[in-house]
């Protein structure tokens, strides 16, 4: 199986001007938790932006999210996969980088699609799916050790 037979083809996404109150407003609308970003000239995929990110980089910090631009909280460079790769694969991108979800791209670097936790445990065998979970939580757990 390959992450084209997963992926949500079909999701926001938003450009690095946008405020962040927009941004949250599209992850209300969308249901995510995650808007990848795209460059507005090349159309390319050059950021994420999560609600981890808006509360950790901004609201926490008291920020105004009215005011605050998208390209000044995102994480970039993005952790990508492509539509062609397996689902094993995927799942090692994501405990490697510790993400719960991971943008798809082409050969070129345009946003195709996103895979998600939940995309994977639609498919993967229970184990596996505990493993990520496992292996993308001791990096959540870390972090707010650390914080």
């Amino acid at each position: 199986m390959q992450v084209r037979d997963i992926m949500t083809a079909h999701m926001g996404f938003c450009m690095p001007e946008k405020t962040i109150d927009e941004v949250a407003g599209m992850m209300v609308t969308c249901d995510c938790g995650a808007i990848p970003v795209v460059d507005p000239v090349t159309r390319k995929a050059v950021g994420i932006v999560t609600d981890r990110d808006i509360v950790c980089r901004a609201v926490a910090k008291g920020l105004d999210p009215a005011r605050v631009r998208v390209e000044e909280i995102m994480t970039m460079p993005i952790v990508a996969v492509r539509p062609e790769d397996s689902i094993d694969d995927c799942v090692a991108v994501m405990e490697s980088a510790q993400v719960r979800r991971v943008p798809v791209v082409d050969s070129q670097g345009f946003l195709c699609g996103m895979v998600s936790q939940a995309d994977i445990a639609r498919v993967a065998p229970p184990r596996e799916t505990g493993h990520l979970v496992q292996d993308i939580s001791r990096q959540t757990e870390h972090a707010s050790q650390v914080q």
